[in-house]
């Protein structure tokens, strides 16, 4: 089990991260479970995510299904963003797996395109890893799409995930709100929870300059680019696997640079700065 002293400071971790963005990260009350679901109906798409039955029984089975709502009391930009009746700012959904050890494996991360730039996405996450370390659990894994740049660095940077596979169409043909009739090319990452990559990560510490051996530059905005130009985004598809097939053999893991785009390396996750 997590010590005390870690455990305390995961949570102020969080606290901190809520305070910055106006807002209350915690578990979803029954009576919330429709908003956290509308939540991600707006996200993703109506019928493109759960229902509201499977979400019930997820949330009644103990996993991480979690709120961000304003801070009472507060009378600023992230109150005005949930009036009564309205979805939550953010939910975040993350159920049990145990496919090579047990984690939680964290499904959905949503949060009003209005609130983004508060740190509302980095508040979610960082609650779910203080539940996961209150009951034990010190590792959890999500997939990302790593064509989107921002994505990229709150997994890699701020958070300190490490990318452990990739995997081409994992979800097959989404034609969700998001994807649109783009393919569902996933990195699969694990946050290794009380790792010194994560601690240095969330403490705000230098981060390693990493060695490459290869790399793939990353557009500012690949969703712009996939709304505007569908086939420069599939042009930009194709060159990323191609890319990524460096990765294979497993003796490379892709990192960010200093700019924003991967580097390829051999050198550890824990690597010191």
């Amino acid at each position: 089990m997590t010590d005390a002293a870690t455990l305390a400071r995961a949570h102020a971790l969080a606290d901190e991260a809520d305070r910055r963005g106006g807002i209350r990260t915690r578990e979803a009350q029954p009576d919330e479970l429709a908003g956290a679901l509308a939540r991600f109906d707006a996200t993703w798409g109506e019928g493109r995510t759960v229902d509201l039955a499977s979400l019930t029984a997820i949330a009644h089975a103990g996993n991480t299904v979690v709120v961000a709502v304003p801070e009472p009391g507060r009378a600023d930009a992230a109150a005005e963003l949930a009036a009564p009746g309205d979805p939550p700012i953010g939910a975040a959904l993350g159920f049990l797996g145990w496919a090579g050890g047990l984690h939680v494996h964290s499904h959905m991360n949503a949060v009003d395109p209005r609130a983004r730039g508060r740190g509302v996405g980095v508040a979610l996450k960082l609650r779910q890893r203080a539940l996961c370390l209150e009951h034990g659990i010190d590792e959890v894994r999500w997939t990302y799409d790593p064509l989107i740049r921002r994505n990229a660095r709150m997994n890699l940077v701020r958070l300190g995930a490490e990318v452990i596979a990739y995997h081409p169409d994992f979800y097959g043909e989404l034609r969700d709100a998001i994807s649109g009739g783009d393919r569902s090319d996933r990195f699969e990452v694990r946050w290794r929870l009380t790792s010194t990559r994560v601690e240095r990560a969330l403490e705000r510490m230098p981060q390693p300059h990493w060695r490459a051996a290869g790399g793939l530059p990353l557009v500012a905005d690949f969703e712009a680019v996939r709304a505007a130009d569908p086939r420069a985004a599939a042009a930009l598809r194709d060159a990323s696997r191609e890319a990524f097939a460096a990765l294979a053999d497993g003796r490379l893991r892709p990192e960010l640079d200093g700019a924003g785009d991967y580097v390829f390396t051999a050198d550890g996750p824990d690597r010191a700065a």
